[in-house]
C-alpha cells in the first residue's frame, strides 16, 4: 500500500476486507453502456454503516454519476453526512483516483478522510481526500 495511510489504523482488516468485497460486488454492477469502465465504491460513515455506489451511465454523458458520488448520495439520503474511509475499485490494471466533481463532493463531507484505490490484483494506493484536491472549496469559505 503506498501513500497517505494515517488514521488508517482505526479501521480493522475485518471492516477493510468487507470495504473492498463492497466496492467489487458494487463494481459488478455498474451500469456502463458505453465506456465499459466498471468502477465500484464502499464508503465507511462515521455510524458505522457501509455505503455502497457503482458508476450509471446516460448516453447524454454529462448526466453520467460516478461511484463515488452514488456512494456519497445514497449515505446523505440515509441520513448520514460523516465519514471515515471510502474504497474505490475499478476494471483498470491500476489504482484509479477519483474524478475532480467526486474530490469536490468528498470534501464537501470528509476533506481529512482517506481514500483506497485498489485494482484487481490487490494494488493499493492511499490519499486524502486534501492530497486528491489541493485548494479544495470549502463551505467555510
Amino acid at each position: 500500500m503506498t501513500g497517505h495511510q494515517e488514521g488508517l489504523s482505526t479501521i480493522s482488516e475485518a471492516v477493510l476486507s468487507e470495504l473492498i468485497a463492497q466496492a467489487r460486488k458494487a463494481r459488478d454492477k455498474a451500469y456502463a453502456p458505453y465506456s465499459r469502465f466498471r468502477v465500484g465504491a464502499a464508503l465507511l460513515g462515521e455510524d458505522g454503516k457501509i455505503y455502497s455506489g457503482c458508476n450509471v451511465e446516460n448516453s447524454s454523458f454529462g448526466l453520467t454519476n460516478c461511484a463515488e458520488r452514488t456512494a456519497i448520495f445514497k449515505a446523505v439520503s440515509e441520513g448520514c453526512q460523516q465519514f471515515r474511509l471510502l474504497v474505490l475499485t475499478s476494471d483498470a490494471k491500476e489504482p484509479v483516483t477519483p474524478c475532480g466533481a467526486c474530490r469536490q463532493v468528498m470534501a464537501e463531507f470528509a476533506p481529512q478522510m482517506n481514500v483506497i484505490m485498489i485494482d484487481n490484483e490487490d494494488r493499493r494506493q492511499v490519499l486524502s481526500v486534501n492530497q486528491l484536491l489541493p485548494g479544495m472549496f470549502t463551505l467555510t469559505q
